[in-house]
């Protein structure tokens, strides 16, 4: 009888043991989650608190291109100047890897995001989303449409190539055949050279044929092979870039014909083939520049300082 009171004394604790641990463990677990939920809560939102102020993100549209190349190059000069930490992504002229790049910047915390887009309304999206988490937007060469960033730093495009029209119109005389080509569909470059062009063009020039060739040479070659073919009696072309404009050089040089020729940019290759006598001229921008304002800007934002919202850089024209 004794033996089976101890027995039942010893069931008794042993019940109580396993319940205290349960609950304990119970608790352990409640507590765990807690601390979860609050690290979670301080991640989210803004994220305003885990920006680092030290840290700014380039999104370039394309580093296969001298212009952004030199424009990024500006853009590292500043950062190494003020001991700050620059992280380029390359767009590759695709939208999609535009917005993943962006992305992938968020998601490091960068303090600004300097965007140059690939498409100016495509990219807006994923400024917005930027902007939502916190980070100031600076956008350089090309705006961003429909979101309003911290500050826009570009040339005056319509300026420059409204110089260009002028400068194409004194050499081809009035009412002679031009052509145009165009830049990347959407971008703010290419609707903003398109206008300066126009603006001028359109009321003193015959212009045969407007086609893109998307900032690039080798489409600028392709794209002007067809436009010789179909037109014979062009006597100029403006090319809404020099890469373009080099492009469609070699397309009239193995036509053997002399057709004046305009770019945009002021790039290295383009400036040598002015001062050959190849190419008529060229409007200059200075991406490097352009680079270099735009960390200048973004280290401002970062210590918290007002900056304009739009600021300049200025254009000339580059001739024989």
């Amino acid at each position: 009888m004794k033996r089976k009171k101890l027995l039942w004394v010893l069931i008794a604790l042993l019940m109580f043991a396993v319940i205290g641990c349960a609950d304990q463990g119970k608790n352990g677990n409640n507590n765990t989650g807690n601390t979860n939920n609050t690290d979670n809560t301080d991640n989210g939102g803004t994220d305003s608190g885990n920006k680092d102020n030290n840290k700014i993100g380039l999104s370039v549209s394309t580093l296969n291109n001298p212009f952004f190349v030199t424009l990024t190059e500006g853009a590292k000069a500043a950062a190494k100047d003020n001991d700050i930490e620059l992280i380029v992504v390359d767009a590759g002229d695709d939208v999609a890897k535009q917005t993943s790049g962006i992305e992938d910047l968020i998601s490091r915390n960068v303090g600004v995001i300097i965007v140059n887009p690939v498409d100016s309304d495509a990219v807006a999206p994923a400024v917005e989303e930027a902007i939502a988490k916190g980070i100031k937007v600076i956008s350089v060469d090309r705006v961003v449409n429909g979101v309003e960033v911290s500050s826009q730093i570009a040339s005056d495009n319509v300026a420059g190539a409204r110089l260009a029209a002028e400068y194409l119109l004194e050499l081809v005389g009035e009412g002679a055949k031009v052509a145009e080509l165009e830049g990347v569909p959407g971008a703010s470059a290419t609707i903003d050279r398109g206008k300066g062009f126009h603006e001028v063009a359109d009321t003193s020039l015959d212009v045969v044929t407007s086609q893109t060739a998307n900032f690039n040479r080798a489409e600028g070659l392709n794209v002007m092979e067809n436009i010789l073919q179909a037109n014979q009696d062009i006597k100029g072309v403006f090319a809404h870039n020099d890469e373009m404009a080099l492009g469609a050089l070699e397309a009239i040089s193995s036509a053997g014909k002399e057709i004046v020729v305009i770019g945009f940019d002021a790039t290295d290759d383009a400036v040598a083939a002015v001062k050959d006598g190849r190419m008529a001229a060229t409007v200059a921008q200075k991406p490097d520049l352009m680079g270099k304002t735009a960390v200048e800007t973004a280290v401002k934002l970062l210590a918290g300082e007002t900056v304009e919202a739009s600021i300049p850089v200025e254009v000339q024209l580059i001739k024989e």
